[in-house]
């Protein structure tokens, strides 16, 4: 059995791996598909058609690949799965996406399907038996034609908002690339950086040396979420793009977001600056709730669960470690 929490690396799989890896994550597909073709089959029959003919294309895969496989290397699978694997794209809950609606589900199954392209194209490449490496190669292929035929959805059902084929790639990768990495360091810069800052400002009240640990702590961690986001994953497999871009996307945001309610204290007056600083922090906390719930669909009372008081609850432990 594999631990989840000691990933791979997908250079080190071998040809029995990487079918074994490849069947499960077939499963899985199908699985969510027909999720999705029964939340939809009451309202938009057609769509719901779609899903369904997309899960018995991937249970045809599945086939193919067990033949191969025990053909190759015998009945028994390894039990090996994408969580294992570092760099996979990791699947929505299907309960959250069918509660978006029929777009989401479009988006959701077309990132789905270039996933498994990319992980196809990759995995031929890795194998020296011709008979695997032309089914991984077809299958590639396959997943790829699954991509147009996923785009088409909003066509059938989202006529005012259809756009071409070049123009949702583009729009999606960049999304990947970098507004999701962005928007995760402008809320961890602005949420974990309010300790350090307010607990220099209460325990000095110095505005010079409050800016400048606000300035090191965003700095810090800007850096940090850079590194780990460039690091969790290539994005090869994922289709998420260069971890160069996105690990900039996110440092730099870190550091934004822990800036804003460090810059005010360049004003001399204590109080000034601070009571300044605390608006701030309170404009920031209610823009990441907005952030959270119309880009991360995070439902609205749970955003402001987490950030509102969350970051009310981090103030405060500055606030009182400082002023104690």
């Amino acid at each position: 059995m594999f631990s989840p929490r000691k990933r791979l690396r997908f250079s080190d799989l071998d040809e029995r791996q990487i079918l074994s890896l490849a069947i499960s994550a077939e499963e899985e597909d199908a699985q969510i598909y027909r999720h999705y073709a029964d939340s939809l089959r009451a309202e938009f029959p057609a769509s719901a058609k779609v899903f369904e003919g997309m899960a018995q294309e991937e249970d045809g895969h599945r086939r193919r690949l067990i033949d191969i496989y025990t053909e190759r290397f015998g009945p028994n699978i390894v039990p090996i799965r994408r969580e294992h694997v570092a760099g996979f794209h990791t699947r929505q809950p299907a309960w959250l996406v069918e509660n978006l609606g029929l777009e989401r589900m479009r988006e959701e199954a077309a990132l789905m399907e270039q996933g498994a392209a990319n992980f196809y194209t990759k995995a031929a490449q890795r194998t020296s038996d011709a008979g695997i490496r032309k089914l991984l190669g077809d299958l590639a292929a396959e997943e790829m034609g699954h991509v147009n035929r996923a785009e088409t959805l909003r066509e059938e059902h989202l006529d005012a908002e259809a756009k071409e084929d070049e123009e949702l790639t583009a729009q999606r990768q960049f999304v990947l690339t970098w507004v999701q990495p962005g928007l995760a360091g402008l809320m961890d810069g602005s949420v974990s950086t309010l300790a350090p800052i307010f607990a220099a400002a209460f325990a000095t009240q110095d505005t010079w040396t409050t800016f400048q640990v606000g300035l090191a702590a965003s700095v810090g961690a800007g850096i940090s979420m850079g590194f780990t986001e460039a690091a969790s994953d290539d994005g090869e497999l994922s289709g998420r793009g260069s971890p160069v871009k996105r690990g900039f996307a996110s440092g730099i945001m870190t550091t934004v977001g822990g800036m804003g309610h460090a810059l005010p204290y360049l004003i001399p007056d204590f109080w000034t600056a601070t009571i300044l600083a605390i608006v701030v922090v309170f404009v920031e906390l209610w823009a990441i709730v907005w952030i959270q719930n119309r880009y991360m669909q995070t439902p609205f009372f749970r955003a402001t669960f987490q950030v509102v008081l969350g970051g009310a609850l981090v103030f405060a432990a500055g606030a009182l470690i400082g002023g104690g």
